[in-house]
């Protein structure tokens, strides 16, 4: 079969079959007397062999390798190829949400798309203080896509960098909660506390809502969380953990302080004191006793009261004396 026909019923151009023959990939077994190149069955079926292995991303060298090196390894080749492959779509990957967030930017002009991709590339910088600069101006210079936003806040390492961040989304209002939402089910512990401390300083319904669905999560920290913040919100449901935090030590006095505000509503309060004392009663430690102790102090109304009068003669005296104490400022009132 002459060139030409191979390149028609191949799909390669004459041109590339020369340009194998030059790299020594495919040679005509024949030649006619003409001296036109003629190519044999197995000569086609080399062509096929080339091709195929092109498609899946190897070099014209590769090629020669893997079909004339006997010890050559198929296996090490294609697992580097899948590396390359993951490697490229990662890089494309990022590219495309880059473009989108410039996109969701709605840019009038370039110079707004020069200044959002500014700040696109501050919000990733490995400095600091340029993440928290990022931050704080994108409320006020340039419009950041919100998706950016939760983005870096969600992977956010640095303190003050973090905190910038809530602050920022907290412009927003409502607007990241979905993405947030996401955040809440990651499969990383630091993910899922860094979006809902994030929800917890967004003070809208939606966003209380989604505290509620997670105070009811299996993440320990996400439900302590999600219960200080909705404590302060007047969610008689955080409760239950606002006494464990208490009796566990966990960010105790911020527990202590939800409880408080929680016991302004009369209704509340005896049933507070109530889960207070059930909590003493279950066998706590002496400084889980000190700190339930402690937390009575502003809990009003006769059961706390009563439950005080109790531990004024609790075995240990630092329970003890702190009840005494607590009473004595009570009958002051």
């Amino acid at each position: 079969m002459l060139i030409g026909d191979v390149a028609r019923r191949s799909g390669v151009s004459a041109r590339m079959l020369r340009h194998y023959e030059s790299l020594g990939l495919v040679q005509p077994t024949h030649r006619t007397p003409t001296g036109y190149r003629e190519y044999s069955g197995a000569d086609i079926q080399r062509i096929f062999h080339i091709e195929s292995l092109r498609s899946l991303g190897l070099s014209l060298r590769e090629v020669g390798r893997a079909l004339d090196d006997p010890g050559f390894r198929p296996s090490e080749l294609v697992a580097d190829l899948v590396r390359q492959t993951q490697e490229r779509i990662a890089r494309e990957t990022e590219l495309l949400r880059h473009l989108r967030r410039i996109e969701a930017a709605e840019p009038a002009a370039w110079d707004d798309v020069l200044q959002t991709v500014s700040l696109l590339q501050a919000l990733t910088s490995e400095s600091a203080g340029k993440r928290q600069r990022a931050a704080l101006s994108s409320v006020d210079e340039a419009q950041v896509p919100v998706e950016a936003l939760v983005d870096a806040v969600l992977n956010e390492t640095d303190t003050n960098v973090a905190g910038a961040l809530r602050w920022a989304l907290a412009q927003t209002g409502d607007a990241g909660l979905a993405l947030l939402a996401e955040g809440l089910a990651s499969p990383e512990a630091e993910v899922r506390e860094r979006a809902v401390r994030v929800i917890a300083e967004l003070a809208t319904p939606a966003a209380t809502a989604l505290l509620h669905d997670a105070l009811a999560g299996s993440d320990l920290v996400v439900r302590r969380c999600a219960a200080q913040a909705l404590g302060a919100r007047g969610v008689a449901d955080a409760v239950p953990t606002l006494i464990d935090m208490i009796a566990d030590g966990a960010n105790d006095v911020d527990a202590a302080d939800a409880l408080s505000t929680l016991a302004q509503d009369p209704s509340l309060a005896e049933a507070i004191a109530a889960g207070l004392v059930g909590r003493l009663a279950d066998g706590a430690g002496d400084l889980a006793r000190r700190r339930l102790a402690q937390a009575l102090a502003d809990i009003p109304g006769t059961t706390a009261t009563r439950a005080l009068a109790r531990l004024s003669d609790d075995e240990d005296r630092a329970v003890a004396l702190t009840a005494a104490y607590i009473l004595k400022l009570r009958g002051a009132r």
